[in-house]
């Protein structure tokens, strides 16, 4: 999006230069709490002074680790099938990226709050090492047990890289501007999350699927020197405030559980069996014990306060039908090529490149489409109903080029649209004095709906391929029994995009002019028209 297309700026003489106002870290409120720094009259004039040289600084220093944090939610897709072959056990190889996502799910809450208490440069130096070692760790795994171990190592580091950098720049870029800059940071997430398959596609068609982990040392190293040169934050008012480690735990069991249940029943477990009850228990209990904690913390884990505001719990259930149907579909399409139709990893790489087109394709139309009308919200819906077309096309038409080129590109236009949707309308509903509260279960509806479509879309296809207790191998399968099995979970996939869809038709439209004008108050939404 160009600058003149986006809503004039209604702040300070820089807004009117066409200068965005670029504070430092601490200056905005809490990517968690929504808490104001202590220290943000003293640095609001300097705000006021145009700073895109220390805009710049820190988009070089938090790119790459947004990057690496997008890139390895989705890098091994293509490779899924080699590993199989290797290490043994194609039913299981769902968690070598559920166990990622989950770990990164459960900690992005807790970086959240350590980044508000020790500022966020210094836990994304942290993030940064303990991502390197679980890179490592994979990379030297010789069983797929020790893989998936080493990915939730992986993934407690990675889950601090996405977090800490959105925090970072919204420290930087202040609401009434950051629409400017929303854009460019949606194409390096959705680049990079739909890229994965092609780099990985690429490494493995051409040497070992260890050296995806090995190139994320110098990467790692190299985000850890750009990021050290970053100033020191300022002491924040919230390194004294209360901790919820009851709130943490529970969390985390939650996630687990029910993370475990859905990605292991069928084909770890029978649906009517002492395990799957027990688990099923688990995570119901503890579900309902955090959410019974989190209303009583004065200072609790979850900014599930949030969704108690008009409109927010539709948009994030958009964001969770977003989230669930793009990693469910990017896990299933690289086996399905690769398995049904016999391609090899690379090309199965290059068959998803008209999904990446068509999220960039459809991220831009949506936000020139929002800056033209000053409304926000309107395409969603639709976006995600194409969507929902599209994988139904895969489900009943063949599986020829001509079918799956184009109906992988309409996904991808359809997926564009959702994410700067959601966060503009979060931020607007929540205000800001919550603002980062707001960005923050923004960021964990996304990771828990990939987490949950990886391993419960993962585990019905391997449930229809009648595998038990993991023994299933990627030479034993037939192509034709893999295709009917895929058939049917692109099916079902479509469903759960049609319902993401029906979320996104529920959720508020927003007006941007009239929340240009109010600066960072909340905006009501716009009322809707009848049948809407």
């Amino acid at each position: 999006m160009s600058d003149d297309e986006v809503l004039p700026p209604a702040r300070g003489a820089s807004a009117a230069a066409g200068e965005p106002h670029l504070l430092s870290e601490g200056s905005l409120p809490s990517s968690t709490t929504g808490t104001e720094d202590a220290h943000a009259d003293a640095r609001g004039a300097a705000a006021d002074e145009p700073a895109r040289s220390s805009f710049a600084a820190l988009f070089s220093a938090v790119m790459l680790p947004m990057f690496m944090g997008a890139v390895d939610q989705t890098l091994l897709v293509t490779a899924t099938p080699r590993i199989a072959a290797e290490l043994g056990g194609l039913a299981q190889t769902s968690w070598i990226a559920a166990g990622y996502l989950l770990a990164s799910t459960v900690m992005a809450p807790l970086y959240g709050r350590l980044g508000d208490r020790f500022g966020r440069r210094n836990v994304m130096l942290v993030a940064l090492v303990m991502f390197a070692l679980g890179s490592l760790a994979c990379a030297l795994a010789p069983s797929l047990r020790l893989l998936v171990a080493a990915r939730v190592l992986q993934g407690l580091g990675g889950g601090g890289l996405m977090v800490l950098s959105q925090a970072l720049i919204g420290e930087l870029v202040p609401p009434w501007d950051r629409p400017r800059y929303q854009g460019y940071f949606a194409v390096i997430f959705t680049t990079s999350s739909v890229g994965g398959p092609l780099i990985g596609g690429f490494v493995v068609h051409h040497g070992d699927w260890r050296w995806l982990f090995l190139a994320n040392l110098p990467l790692a190293a190299l985000a850890f020197w750009r990021m050290s040169l970053l100033p020191r934050p300022h002491p924040s008012a919230q390194r004294h405030a209360p901790y919820d480690p009851l709130g943490f735990v529970l969390f985390a069991l939650c996630a687990a559980s029910a993370l475990v249940w859905f990605g292991q029943v069928g084909h770890g477990f029978a649906l009517v069996s002492l395990p799957s009850a027990l688990i099923a228990a688990a995570a119901l209990g503890t579900g309902v014990a955090l959410a019974l904690q989190q209303r009583r913390h004065a200072n609790a884990f979850l900014p599930l306060d949030i969704l108690r505001l008009p409109g927010v719990p539709w948009v994030c259930a958009s964001v969770a039908g977003f989230a669930g149907t793009l990693f469910g579909l990017l896990f299933l399409l690289p086996i399905y090529l690769q398995v049904a139709l016999r391609a090899n990893a690379l090309d199965a790489g290059l068959q998803l490149l008209p999904l990446t087109a068509g999220i960039v394709v459809g991220s831009t139309l949506n936000g020139r489409y929002s800056a033209r009308t000053g409304t926000s919200g309107r395409l969603p819906p639709f976006g995600l109903a194409l969507a929902a077309l599209a994988i139904l096309a895969l489900a009943l038409l063949p599986p020829l080029p001509g079918v799956i080129t184009p109906a992988a590109a309409l996904c991808g236009v359809g997926f564009g649209t959702v994410m700067p949707n959601a966060q503009l309308a979060t931020q607007i509903l929540a205000g800001r004095q919550r603002l980062g509260a707001a960005a923050a279960l923004l960021s964990l509806t996304r990771s828990s709906g990939a987490t949950l479509g990886t391993a419960a879309f993962g585990g019905l296809a391997f449930v229809l391929l009648g595998s038990s207790e993991g023994s299933l191998q990627v030479g034993q399968l037939e192509p034709a029994r893999v295709m009917q099995a895929f058939h049917i979970v692109f099916g079902v996939l479509a469903g759960f995009a049609a319902l993401g869809a029906f979320a996104a038709w529920r959720a508020p439209r927003m007006d941007l002019r009239a929340h240009a004008e109010r600066g960072s108050a909340p905006t009501p939404a716009l009322p809707r028209r009848a049948g809407e």
